[in-house]
């Protein structure tokens, strides 16, 4: 029987094989990594954001939307104790803010709204967005009123106990940041993640007409 013959009739077998000793590998070697402790899920939206009026709490008092009128808001939900994904957000942000002028970067209000008011006090909240830059606000508020300022904006976030790393509980929730305009308008969802050209260059579009120097 010709060579070629011989091996297209066993190709079959070789294939069979070769995915039983996939299968075997799986079901009997295989073993995960299990998830980092400390670490956490990033949720999707709840539904499409409508955006609105929010009421907080910030290191000088209560906060509301409405006392932001006249300038570009950056909303964004999160918590101090956050591993990797709020860092990362927030890192993109203040350096969206540098990028611009000084002027158009006063007229632009980052807000961080802690979805974890169990640790995060206002005074934590100040000492860590200040660490990003002095322009984040952080707010906090009631579960109640979170939770209020959280299903205005479709974000989404639960609490998953972690026995066995240091924080003991970790918040997973959504990455979005929230673009609002001058008169309070939700104009735009960002990715987690976007860069801060693509933020700097969406700020730019919302922004008054500045006096030249």
């Amino acid at each position: 029987m010709p060579l070629d013959r011989r091996l297209t009739q066993a190709l079959p077998l070789i294939l069979i094989a070769l995915l039983a000793a996939v299968l075997l590998w799986l079901v009997f070697i295989w073993d995960p990594a299990p998830p980092t402790p400390g670490s956490h899920a990033a949720l999707g939206l709840t539904g499409t954001p409508a955006g609105g009026e929010f009421r907080l709490h910030g290191p000088d008092g209560p906060v509301s939307l409405t006392d932001l009128r006249g300038q570009v808001v950056l909303l964004y939900f999160g918590y101090a104790t956050c591993p990797d994904v709020c860092p990362t957000n927030l890192a993109l942000i203040a350096l969206a803010l540098r990028s611009l002028e000084p002027a158009e970067a006063a007229a632009v209000q980052p807000v961080f709204v802690s979805v974890d008011p169990e640790r995060d006090t206002p005074a934590r909240l100040a000492a860590f967005t200040s660490a990003f830059h002095p322009r984040i606000l952080g707010l906090t508020g009631s579960p109640a009123e979170i939770a209020a300022a959280a299903a205005a904006y479709g974000a989404a976030y639960q609490r998953t106990e972690q026995p066995g790393s240091a924080l003991g509980y970790v918040i997973d929730h959504s990455a979005y940041t929230y673009l609002i305009d001058p008169t309070g308008r939700l104009v735009a969802t960002l990715d987690h993640a976007t860069p801060a050209e693509q933020i700097r260059t969406q700020l730019r579009e919302l922004l008054p007409s500045l006096p030249a120097d």
